[in-house]
């Protein structure tokens, strides 16, 4: 797996402005990662355990909540994390320009479909994508079977505090457990095997 993901050349200045506007954190977040599997401990006193597999889990009791994400689907259809209150949520972060994004797919597809009556629900993020057609045939060609939120500008990323195992990169996934709070995060591509070590500890939380 590549080092890191490029973020598509915007080649407008028009373009580039507007994208600049949202901040100079957006710009290091997307930056900061794509498949680097680094990770990054910051401040707030989270408590976490860093692998350097580049997955980072908190223990219940010491965990931060996870902010409300409130937008629209690739769909155009209004889509917020407040829906789905009580379950596992598995957040993934992702752009169909992106190679790792592609080599993980197929695996969040085929966790997500398995762990469906479980009380999960998965969701995912799709930034950096200037139009919605290239992310709509990223999910039919690898039956992606839950929604997205489209985040061109990767404004829902800032609303994660900072330190708070935050999103640092694409691909990035979090586990939210069934109280709202950030479990998991893991900071490089995922497989069937490393997903399901991720999730199935928070799925079988009391």
């Amino acid at each position: 797996m590549s080092a890191a993901c490029r973020v598509p050349h915007l080649a407008a200045t028009k373009r580039r402005t507007v994208l600049l506007a949202t901040g100079a954190a957006v710009a290091a977040l997307t930056l900061s990662a794509c498949g680097s599997g680094g990770t990054a401990r910051g401040g707030n006193n989270t408590n976490f355990v860093s692998s350097s597999g580049g997955v980072s889990t908190v223990k219940q009791g010491e965990r931060n909540p996870a902010p409300q994400l409130d937008g629209k689907d690739l769909d155009g259809k209004a889509l917020s994390t407040a829906d789905y209150k009580g379950k596992v949520l598995v957040i993934n972060v992702w752009g169909s320009w992106c190679p790792p994004c592609r080599a993980e797919a197929n695996y969040f597809s085929k966790v997500a479909k398995a762990t469906a009556g479980k009380d999960v629900q998965f969701l995912g993020i799709n930034t950096r994508d200037a139009q919605t057609e290239p992310a709509v045939q990223f999910e039919k060609d690898y039956g992606i079977p839950y929604p997205s939120f489209y985040d061109p500008s990767g404004k829902l990323l800032l609303r994660f505090d900072k330190g708070t195992l935050n999103p640092q990169g694409i691909p990035n996934t979090l586990v939210v457990d069934r109280h709202g709070k950030i479990a998991a995060r893991s900071l490089k591509a995922l497989n069937e095997t490393s997903l399901r070590k991720m999730i199935d500890p928070v799925i079988a939380e009391k």
